[in-house]
């Protein structure tokens, strides 16, 4: 089946849900907006596990959230799923000068720069204005840097940010000396934005490498929790030393495998 035409078979399914499916005719964009919070997570979770077949599929569970939208759109007489196209494909070449027009670029930072510099000539009140209010925070600080770097907000090197980060590590110790939560919670907080932008000049992503921490932790605490019912044993009736001791065993284990 061709591009266009899967594409319409998805469009006329949708039409058809909408007009005789109690569930489907009862959603709003307020009702859809959890779920579709969820898909977009479960399609990270897919990326992170380099599941191909995970990927397609939530692929294919967005895309229909993208036009139950359009279709909720039409039915407001407040845009159209055609609307919706031509929209993001005169942007897009609007936002590519060095494609569709004579503008040269030299690499991928002068192409952020020159989309910074289109969006503010379109009419955006500040370069931080397209950071989502309701990203997750750690992708929301990494953004935040990403667009001040582009009108030039940004340092010269990694050994510069680093003594950011030792910077904010002396004032949050302090502040723990002092036992003002307010300033604790604020200088906690500055730590995390500098290691975060720390991250950026590794070129590794923050949030990506926390979340594979997590599910190390995860799958370390699951093996220890298995360990400890092998010898009938809970990890509550433990002391702090015996499960480090397993902790450390397990580490070494999986460091082989």
């Amino acid at each position: 089946m061709s591009l266009e035409a899967s594409f319409t078979k998805l469009v006329n399914i949708m039409d058809e849900l909408r007009e005789k499916c109690p569930w489907d005719r009862k959603q709003t964009i307020e009702t859809l907006r959890p779920l579709t919070i969820e898909e977009t997570y479960e399609l990270t979770d897919a990326i992170s596990e380099n599941d191909w077949k995970g990927i397609k599929e939530e692929l294919g569970d967005i895309l229909l959230h993208i036009i139950f939208y359009a279709k909720i759109g039409a039915e407001q007489q407040k845009f159209t799923l055609e609307e919706v196209m031509e929209g993001i494909s005169e942007k897009l070449i609007r936002r590519h000068p060095h494609i569709y027009g004579d503008v040269t670029v030299n690499d991928d930072e002068d192409v952020k720069k020159n989309w910074e510099q289109i969006k503010m000539q379109e009419g955006k009140k500040s370069v931080l204005s397209g950071v989502p209010k309701s990203l997750p925070a750690v992708v929301k600080a990494t953004r935040i840097q990403e667009k001040a770097k582009q009108v030039g907000f940004e340092w010269e090197n990694k050994e510069d940010v680093w003594k950011k980060v030792e910077e904010e590590i002396v004032e949050l110790h302090e502040a723990v000396a002092e036992n003002d939560t307010a300033h604790i919670e604020e200088e906690f907080g500055d730590v995390m934005f500098s290691l975060i932008n720390y991250a950026r000049f590794l070129r590794i992503d923050a949030e990506g490498v926390l979340e594979k921490t997590n599910k190390k932790f995860i799958s370390r605490f699951t093996s220890m929790e298995e360990e400890a019912q092998k010898q009938d044993k809970g990890l509550a009736d433990m002391s702090l030393a015996e499960m480090d001791a397993m902790w450390n065993e397990i580490k070494r284990k999986k460091s082989q495998w």
